[in-house]
C-alpha cells in the first residue's frame, strides 16, 4: 500500500486533523496522573518502585516510538502490510518485545542499586528486577498492539503516521505503563 501524498497540507488542515487527537491525548495523560496518585503510598514505601515509574513509561514509549518509526517508514515506502503473516511486521514486533526483555531487567537492577546506594532499598533485588521484567515485557506487548492499531488507524483515516502514531503510542504507554507497573507490583510485592 502506498502512502497518499499530502503536498497541499496547510496549517488549517494540520490543526483540523491533529487538534482532536491532541485533546484526547491530554485527557489520557491526566488519567495517568490520577492512576499514579492512587498508588502513592505504596510507591513512597518502596523507593525502588518509585524510581521505576518514569523509567518504565519512558522506555515503553521509546520502544513503541522505534516501532512506530519503522512502520511509518515502511508505510511511506509502500512496503507495509497489515497482514498478520507479514514477516517484516512480525519481525519488528518480536524485536520490540525481545529488546524489552533485555532492557527492563537492567532498568530494574539500576533502580535497586540507586535505592541501595541512597539507603532506601527495602525490597530484594530479585523482586525489583522481576517487577521491571514482567511489567516491561507486558508494556512492550501493549506498545506493539497500540502502535499497530494507531498505524492502521492513520492509514484508514488517510493521516500521516509520522504525525499520529508516535504521540498516540507515547501517551498510551504513559497511562498503561503506570497501570501495568502497579498491577505487577500488586502481584509480585
Amino acid at each position: 500500500m502506498a502512502a497518499q501524498s499530502h503536498a497541499t497540507w496547510t496549517v488549517r488542515e494540520i490543526t483540523r486533523a491533529m487538534a482532536p487527537l491532541l485533546v484526547v491525548l491530554a485527557v489520557v495523560e491526566v488519567g495517568s496522573g490520577l492512576v499514579l496518585d492512587t498508588f502513592e503510598n505504596q510507591l513512597v514505601r518502596y523507593p525502588s518502585l518509585l524510581i521505576l515509574v518514569p523509567v518504565m513509561i519512558g522506555t515503553a514509549g521509546n520502544l513503541g516510538s522505534i516501532l512506530a518509526a519503522r512502520l511509518s517508514t515502511a508505510f511511506h515506502l509502500g512496503t507495509l502490510s497489515f497482514d498478520p503473516t507479514d514477516d517484516e511486521l512480525a519481525g519488528n514486533a518480536v524485536a520490540t518485545v525481545a529488546l524489552a526483555a533485555t532492557v527492563f531487567p537492567a532498568v530494574g537492577l539500576g533502580a535497586w542499586i540507586l535505592t541501595f546506594l541512597t539507603g532506601g532499598a527495602r525490597l530484594f533485588v530479585g523482586t525489583v528486577v522481576a517487577v521491571a521484567l514482567v511489567s516491561g515485557v507486558a508494556l512492550a506487548v501493549v506498545a506493539v498492539v497500540v502502535t499497530l492499531l494507531a498505524a492502521y488507524a492513520a492509514y484508514r483515516f488517510e493521516l500521516d503516521p509520522d504525525d499520529v502514531v508516535v504521540p498516540v503510542v507515547t501517551n498510551v504507554c504513559d497511562v498503561l505503563g503506570v497501570v501495568v507497573l502497579l498491577g505487577v507490583v500488586r502481584l509480585l510485592v
